[in-house]
């Protein structure tokens, strides 16, 4: 028996190959799912190594083909190697007749595992390690770095762009791997509850640092409310500290002509609650002071019954880093979040700590505003609006 290895970059040219010095009655002994180059095993380019053999006694009758099966093993999906004796045929495809399991294999277990593992380190790596990784999939971290999405978001998705890449084999082109990134992005985030606040409860109170545009938020959420659910609105602030800050709401409530309470203390909350108990809303404006005082959380606590059946917002603005984020974040999670809400788009080119936010507070988004307009610069905030500002698709 004449036996010979050959690599090729797929299995029809490997079994042209074959045909050419073998002829059309070689048969496959072994198949396997080679990488060479690359970078500490990961990315290396995907190549058929394939034993092929002349071996006379194989019977001429036709075994019926069988379904080939495919091995999935870390999240990572490969063709099985070969694992039977497979005559070719003229147009190059495969008979088996002879069984063997995939045990037969580990150095496909290993190789597969290696694979895995160096895609988990990559987000330990990939600020400090220029990888040889496809141009598509090296296009689309570039974009996530644009973004500042977060090392371990990053290193999940160019995993799972992997696995598609070397499932899809050959022909794959950029605006399929963006593609690819953007749904696994809608995935992470699709779990958590997105759009304008449901009005199921009375009270909508809105949160936040100073700075980050509650007032006019709340002023934005009002006119929507009043204009599109004609629904009767009522206003209470306890911001009492900024300068100004109960006449810019007044001014908002006597434009959407709706009453408005001022509240000092716990006494004051209770009674202006029921001076307002015949509207059908009552949004809620607190003071904006450091986030970084607890004791700012601890005076809201003093002032606002957050006992009542209420829905809470907490007011982030995208020009802010990454790390006061998720700081100010930590610092209200004493109250109850039910949603964010992200300002000040329009001021900034990176929106990947929005993404950041959702996966790792695991809160969704209510609404997203771009500009100082009442009622215009606001609207309600869905998985994909987020994700296209992530990544966009060039179908061109």
């Amino acid at each position: 028996m004449k036996i010979q290895k050959y690599v090729a970059p797929n299995m029809p040219e490997a079994m042209k190959k074959i045909r050419a010095e073998l002829g059309n009655d070689a048969v496959i002994l072994h198949s396997k799912v080679i990488y060479t180059g690359g970078f500490l095993g990961l990315f290396k380019k995907r190549n058929i190594e394939v034993l092929a053999a002349i071996d006379p006694s194989i019977s001429d009758t036709p075994i019926p083909p069988q379904t080939k099966n495919r091995e999935v093993r870390n999240s990572v999906l490969i063709k099985e190697p070969s694992s039977r004796i497979e005559p070719i045929n003229q147009a190059g495809s495969s008979i088996a007749n002879k069984e063997k399991k995939i045990s037969d294999f580990p150095d496909i277990a290993k190789q597969l595992d290696e694979i895995n593992q160096n895609v988990q380190a990559f987000g330990e790596r990939s600020n400090n390690v220029s990888f040889s990784i496809p141009t598509p999939i090296k296009n689309v971290v570039n974009q996530l770095d644009k973004q500042e999405i977060n090392e371990m978001i990053k290193a999940r998705l160019v995993k799972d762009l992997v696995a598609k890449w070397y499932a899809a084999g050959e022909d794959v082109l950029d605006v399929h791997v963006f593609k690819w990134a953007q749904a696994f992005l809608l995935a992470e985030i699709s779990p958590y509850s997105f759009g304008e606040v449901s009005l199921s409860k009375k009270y909508i109170n809105v949160i936040g640092p100073t700075g980050v545009g509650k007032t006019t938020t709340l002023a934005k959420i009002a006119a929507n409310i009043i204009l599109k659910q004609k629904k009767t609105v009522g206003f209470i602030t306890t911001d009492t500290y900024r300068i100004g800050a109960i006449e810019q709401l007044k001014t908002y409530a006597n434009i959407l002509d709706v009453p408005l309470e001022v509240c000092y203390s716990m006494e004051d909350f209770e009674h202006a609650t029921k001076k307002l108990k015949d509207c059908d809303v009552i949004l809620i404006d607190t003071a904006g002071r450091n986030f970084r005082n607890k004791k700012y959380v601890e005076d809201l606590m003093q002032v606002v019954d957050y006992k009542r059946e209420m829905e809470t917002l907490l007011v982030l603005s995208m020009t802010a880093k990454q790390k006061d984020l998720e700081e100010i974040y930590k610092q209200f999670s004493a109250i109850n979040i039910d949603s964010f809400v992200f300002t000040k788009l329009d001021e900034t080119s990176s929106y990947g700590a929005m993404i950041n936010l959702i996966v790792t507070c695991k809160k969704g988004v209510a609404y997203m505003t771009t500009g100082q307009n009442v009622p215009d610069d606001i609207v309600p905030a869905t998985p994909l609006e987020l994700v296209n500002k992530i990544i966009e698709v060039d179908e061109e």
